[in-house]
């Protein structure tokens, strides 16, 4: 991936605001596609979600959450089944190792809590930074980072608010430049914003209302 230029953080302070009022009016009730009743099952979603789509995730949680009502009903779930359950949502063996662990881990380290630190939560099977950053703030509304994810990465680059290519250092630049009270907010508009207007395929046509600020195409 081919490094961006990057905006001085004069350029950024007041480039940033006018990019979230646009963000803003496109989406003026930002907030998690993924449909859960309780914190497990939204820690289950997002796992999922990895290199899968939200509709998809949808689709098969509605089955998943009926078979696997509680926290135990994971804990005591068949491994081969369970991957059987979740194998439209890919790398199916993988994320059902890390959602079973996940599962016993909860029950025995937290009382069958979804912890509130991002420190706690990376010590979760299957939980990174990203996976964390969207559970605490659609949970508690914390904000201990900015959730960054493949839509972020290629539109924080267009936008020239990071020259990274990496999702850890993304998360550092933007973390510079957003006010905290924004950064769960600021996540759920890019992700939207990616996946409606910017795609990874966009020709940044006319379709893209922030194509006149991209500073490299």
């Amino acid at each position: 991936m081919a490094k961006q230029p990057k905006l001085s953080p004069k350029q950024t302070k007041t480039f940033l605001p006018k990019v979230m009022r646009i963000l803003t009016r496109l989406f003026p009730d930002p907030k998690c596609a993924l449909h859960y009743k309780t914190s497990w099952q939204l820690l289950v979603a997002v796992i999922l979600s990895a290199q899968c789509t939200d509709k998809k995730v949808n689709e098969v949680t509605k089955e998943l959450f009926k078979k696997y009502r509680t926290l135990d009903d994971y804990v005591t779930a068949k491994p081969a089944e369970f991957e059987r359950d979740i194998y439209s949502t890919g790398f199916y063996k993988n994320k059902a190792k890390n959602i079973l662990a996940a599962a016993h881990a909860i029950k025995n380290d937290s009382n069958g809590k979804i912890p509130k630190t991002i420190g706690e939560m990376v010590t979760i099977p299957g939980v990174g930074r990203k996976t964390a950053n969207v559970v605490l703030g659609e949970l508690y509304g914390i904000a201990d980072g900015i959730a960054v994810d493949t839509h972020i990465i290629r539109i924080a680059r267009l936008l020239g608010f990071t020259k990274h290519a990496t999702a850890i250092k993304i998360e550092r630049d933007l973390i510079k430049i957003v006010p905290k009270r924004d950064w769960v907010k600021f996540s759920h508009l890019l992700i939207l914003y990616g996946r409606e207007y910017c795609p990874a395929r966009c020709k940044h046509g006319n379709n893209c209302p922030l194509t006149k600020f991209y500073v490299k195409i």
